[in-house]
């Protein structure tokens, strides 16, 4: 019990890595989009001013007092923008290994980004006064920076940016512009633009942190269900996947009742000597998605194909009470459609199916680097001999006693074939054939 809870610990340890790792990568997805949305948005302030300057160099003269103050806020512009390309890298960098960024660079980060409006506010205040440029259009630039910080999907950091742009803008209009024309405080007028600043960035940082949850269960169900996959192999169909992951299944080991299924075509080979690779690959891929299909409908899964045959379970990893009767359904409905198919085809084929039903040990089996769910124990290597007595008996469906004895009354039509030598066992054994 204590190995397997191991094992469990560790799976489990391996899913919250992979999750990490995947939430990582689209935080900095989302943080590369920010990044490129500033840059962008300081290349089209560039733009603009720029053209105020070539087609109406009058503003100019009004707002800054000349080229003088133009050329300052061009080169904080330019700082800035060289500034979020180097981020821009960074985060490139770390994506590529698939590493999260530091706490302390994203404030600082933040810290650097939001003091950008500060700077340009303090040099129009400086060329236009005080009240002008308090009440002109740059302490709104405050807002495209907390819009844009939801992209970091982190609460605190959204708040924070709130946070630096409010105090930064009241402090600026404190120290320049305390009071009016008319002698009268402006503290109330300027706290209250900082604070909606700031219930702004709190905003900001809950979409953020909604959005990042909305990731957070997306990346999870899309982990689990790829481990699943992994595990059971690309053949099983998403709706089995979806009942794995409903039934959140153990798969560290459990020993389990279930029924076990080899299918065998027979004759294949010889079949496939007159015939080209392609003709082969369809026939066979043919046979099988008819095949594979009526065992989804059981409830039964392959856990492996084997050349021209599978090994197939009902009651492991999904618990079945009646495994034995849904293998033995299947195993009939497979009969009579293979049937049908070779009724339709030049090239018919014949299949042997043996059942047999018992104790399993079910779990992951392979190297830590690649593991994939299968069953071991006496009951499949039963099954796999059962199968193959087939070409003794010239049947096509055999079970064994335990899997008779689960069937009750659906198991009326079984002729018993009497103890029979099972090549590896040294006791004869009860077989019945199924038609």
């Amino acid at each position: 019990m204590v190995r397997f809870a191991s094992r469990k610990t560790r799976q489990h340890a391996a899913l919250s890595e992979d999750f990490e790792r995947e939430l990582t990568r689209e935080v900095l997805r989302t943080e590369l989009l920010r990044v490129r949305a500033l840059i962008m948005t300081g290349c089209v302030m560039m733009v603009f001013l720029t053209a105020i300057y070539l087609f109406e160099p009058a503003v100019v003269n009004r707002v800054w007092r000349g080229t003088e103050g133009l050329v300052e806020v061009y080169g904080l512009l330019i700082g800035f923008i060289l500034f979020e390309a180097w981020v821009h890298t960074q985060i490139r960098k770390n994506l590529k290994l698939r590493r999260d960024l530091p706490v302390v660079r994203r404030y600082i980060g933040a810290l650097i980004e939001t003091s950008l409006p500060t700077l340009i506010l303090i040099l129009q205040i400086r060329s236009m006064g005080a009240s002008q440029a308090l009440g002109f259009v740059v302490p709104l630039i405050y807002f495209i920076f907390v819009i844009l910080s939801t992209l970091r999907l982190d609460f605190w950091l959204s708040t924070f940016t709130g946070f630096v742009a409010a105090a930064e803008l009241l402090t600026v209009a404190l120290i320049y512009d305390s009071t009016s024309a008319a002698g009268e405080p402006q503290i109330y007028f300027h706290a209250v633009r900082s604070t909606i600043i700031l219930i702004c960035g709190v905003l900001a940082g809950s979409v953020g942190a909604q959005l990042r949850r909305q990731f957070a269960a997306s990346i999870a169900a899309a982990t689990a269900r790829d481990r699943v996959t992994n595990l059971f192999g690309q053949h099983v169909s998403p709706q089995v996947v979806e009942r794995l992951m409903a039934a959140g299944t153990s798969t560290s080991g459990d020993l389990r009742r279930a029924a076990v299924m080899f299918v065998d075509f027979r004759g294949f080979t010889a079949g496939a000597q007159t015939r080209t690779p392609h003709e082969v690959v369809d026939r066979l891929d043919g046979a099988f998605a008819v095949l594979v299909d009526i065992l989804d409908r059981q409830g039964g899964i392959v856990n492996k194909f084997l050349g021209d045959g599978f090994l197939a379970l009902f009651g492991a990893p999904l618990e079945a009470s009646d495994a034995a009767n849904r293998a033995v359904a299947a195993g009939r409905e497979m009969l009579t459609a293979m049937d049908r198919i070779n009724a339709q085809t030049s090239w018919p084929l014949r299949i042997g199916i043996g059942i047999h039903f018992g104790e399993v040990v079910a779990g992951n089996i392979g190297s830590p680097r690649r593991k994939e769910y299968t069953v071991i124990g006496d009951t499949v290597n039963f099954a796999s001999r059962l199968e193959a007595l087939n070409k003794e008996f010239g049947s096509q469906l055999l079970i064994s006693a335990s899997v008779r004895e689960a069937l009750g009354d659906d198991g009326k039509d079984a002729v018993a074939l009497g103890e029979v030598e099972v090549r590896g066992y040294e006791q004869k054994v009860p077989v019945f054939q199924l038609g």
